[in-house]
Order: structure tokens, then sequence, then C-alpha cells
């Protein structure tokens, strides 16, 4: 392992080793959201390869955000029992493997198998409490910006890999933006396994801006009473109700509608798919600025109000949309304002988990109200497809889509001014 000899040399630079934390996990995150939003580029070809219908190809894509949901706080639960290297590698060798084999794939169940459950399985294994887990663990100092950084890499993954998908797929077809992302995945996984450690003692440091001795690691517990024992103890609060029902609008309002089916949209109004996943790529550079700029924030600035500008902002743009009249300058305006906040939403509602129910207890708290993000995403990811389907338009769905948005930001402040975290019943 060169984890221990890399401290050892980065120490005699005053540079501390979580930041080569950061820099694996910003990897595998990126490489995982190329994965998760894979299929907003594919859904086209697939439809024109086979002859499926837009409602199939989007009950797997359901299926699979669900499962990237359902499995949050059971993934914070078994990181915090079995590590998080073993996990993340366990969650790329699922993820890879599901890709590999659908190479082969010619019927919607296989669609459904592999790109459903096996990919939202492999994801769900780390799902977003992964960059939870790291900044809470590695940093008391700088942890909103780094939630921010991590929470990034999710755009920078749509930056990086939808237009690129979207080439390969238009010059080779869709198995060969496949196959690049499966050798993508084998690299984060080297370079997990060689350099990643799961806690700051592991190396004899303490956490980033921690005063003092390093706090022990809570005992880890069983897996599924940890996660249904921070259910228990968090569902007696209206904050975590609150933070749930925003982070399902979340969801709902980004991975389930805009990552799934922004590009359909584009054709259905004579745009270029190519162009389409170039309209992703700019949404992503933008959520870059914003999400890491929204973690500088949080670290300054009550968590409510971010969140109440964040849901107000992605509302207006939401409804903005179909007045667009989708040419270049309105779908321009569009991603920009719409990109600007895509998951800036993260940093805050993950600081104001941490505030309320405890370092500790953060991650598997923050897995349950990801729950609830991915139960938003399938929803929308289902809904939109059948709108397509049924009403031969996508725009009922991306109205509902701002309207929530608008309800989200006014629920937010119902979380209530800071608390004392609360504790785990004996």
């Amino acid at each position: 392992m060169l984890s221990t000899p890399l401290a050892a040399v980065l120490a005699r630079r005053d540079i501390h080793y979580a930041w080569v934390v950061v820099a694996v996990t910003f990897l595998s995150m990126l490489v995982s959201a190329g994965a998760v939003g894979a299929p907003g580029v594919l859904l086209l070809p697939l439809q024109r390869e086979f002859g499926w219908d837009t409602a199939d190809i989007s009950t797997a894509m359901a299926i699979r955000l669900l499962l990237f949901g359902l499995m949050g706080p059971f993934a914070a639960a078994m990181i915090n029992r079995f590590g998080v290297r073993r996990m993340v590698l366990s969650s790329l060798t699922l993820v890879g493997g599901g890709l590999l084999v659908s190479l082969a794939m010619r019927e919607v169940w296989q669609l459904i198998l592999l790109w459903g459950f096996v990919v939202g399985f492999g994801t769900g294994l780390t799902a977003m409490v992964l960059g939870a887990t790291i900044a809470t663990r590695w940093f008391v100092a700088r942890r909103g910006l780094v939630i921010g950084l991590l929470t990034a890499s999710s755009a920078t993954g749509q930056l990086v890999f939808m237009p690129l998908l979207s080439m390969l797929t238009e010059a080779y077809g869709w198995r060969t933006a496949i196959a690049l992302l499966c050798s993508l995945i084998a690299v984060a996984a080297l370079a997990m396994l060689a350099l990643m450690r799961d806690r700051p003692a592991d190396l004899g440091l303490s956490a980033v801006g921690e005063v003092g001795a390093a706090a022990p690691a809570a005992p880890a517990g069983a897996i599924l009473s940890a996660a249904l024992g921070a259910l228990r103890d968090a569902a007696g609060t209206r904050a975590f109700w609150v933070l749930f029902a925003t982070f399902f609008i979340c969801g709902a309002s980004t991975n389930g509608l805009i990552q799934t089916h922004l590009i359909p949209l584009c054709v259905d109004f004579s745009v270029p798919e190519v162009q389409a996943a170039g309209l992703l790529a700019l949404m992503g550079i933008f959520d870059f600025v914003g999400t890491v700029g929204s973690g500088w924030l949080s670290d300054r600035y009550d968590n409510r109000w971010l969140l109440v500008w964040y849901y107000g902002l992605r509302g207006l743009s939401l409804l903005y949309l179909p007045y667009s009249d989708f040419t270049l300058y309105g779908l321009s305006v569009f991603a920009v304002f719409y990109g600007l906040d895509w998951i800036a939403t993260v940093p805050p509602t993950v600081r104001l988990t941490a505030e309320r129910f405890g370092r500790e207890r953060a991650n598997l708290v923050f897995g349950w109200i990801f729950t609830g993000h991915q139960l938003g995403a399938a929803s929308a990811a289902f809904g939109a497809g059948l709108s397509r389907t049924a009403l031969q338009t996508y725009l009922p769905a991306f109205a509902t889509a701002g309207a929530l948005c608008l309800l989200a930001a006014v629920l937010v402040p119902l979380v209530g001014s800071r608390a004392k975290p609360v504790a785990a019943a004996d």
C-alpha cells in the first residue's frame, strides 16, 4: 500500500493526507457519475436499435435511481462496518461488471436487470454518503468546501463524459461508449486500492482542523440495527422530515428529470443529440462552480437560507425552459441558471444533517435523507417517460418539477435554528 510512505512525504511538505483521500474519492465518484448519467445519452440509441419505447427504458432507469437511494443508509452502515476502501471497490466491481455484460444484451428485461438492478445496487453501495463520510471523518475545518468538491464530481462527470459518450455513440455505437466507461472504472478501482485509508487514525493523524487527539471511532454495530436505529432516532424530529421532503424534490428535479430526459426533450424540439449533450456539459461547468461555491458558502452562512435561494432559482429556471424556444441562446440561459445549483443543495443539506444529528451519525442519517432524493429521482424518471409515451410531450413533467422546487424553498426554513445533535436512543 502506498498510503503510509506517501503520507510521510506529504507531511514533510506540510500537506495533510486527507487531500489524497479527497482526490481518490473524487475520481471514484467521477466515474460512477458517468455510469449513472450514461443512460440519458444512450436512451435514443437503444430505442433505435431495439425498438424499446421510452416508458420501458425509463423503468430500468427508475429502478437504478431507486436502488441508488434505498441503499444509502445501509451503504453508510456498511462503510462504517467494513471500511471505505472495501465498499468502494465492491461498488466499482459491480457497476463495471454490469456495464460490461450489458454489451451483449438484446432484450428489455436484460436492460432492467443490468442497468436497473445491478448498476443500481452497485452505485448504491456507496451512493452520496461516500462524500459525506469522507468529509466528516477527515475534516473539521473546510468540511463544507470538501463536500462541495466531492459533490461537484457528479457535475464533472457530466462535463467529461456526456458529450464524449454522445460523440462516441454517434460515431461508433453505444457499446464503444460503455467500453470506455468500464476502462475508467478499472483505473478508479486501482487508485482506490493503492491510496485509500478509512480514517486519519489509520495513519496516526487527526482530522484537518481537529484540535487535540482524534476522537475514537464509534462501534459500527450490526448493519441493519445501525441503519434502522438512525432512522428511528431521526424520524422523531421535524428537521429530518423537512430535509427528506426537500431532498425528494431535489432528486425529482435533477437526476430523474434533467439527467435522464433532457436530451430526448431537446430532440423533440429539433435540437441534435450531440448539441443537447453539450448543454449538459455546459451545466456541468456551471454546476462545478456553483457546488464548490456552495460548499464555501455553507461554511460561512446559514445553510437554510442558502437552500431557499437554491431551490427557488432552480424552480424558476425549470418553469422558464418551455419559454426558451429551445434556441441556442434560450437553452444556454437555462443551462447557466439551472447548472449553478444542480447539486449545490448537497453541501448545505449535509451540514444541516451533521449539525442536528451529530458527526458520527451524520452519514447514516444523510443516507436516509438521500433515500428521499432518489425516491424523487425514480418518480421523475418514470413519470417523465410515462408523460412522453402517453401525452407525447415531456413539458408537464418539467412544469411539475419547477413548481415542486418553489415548494421546497418555502419548506426549508421549517428545519428550525441550530439545535443540539439528536442522541441515539438507548
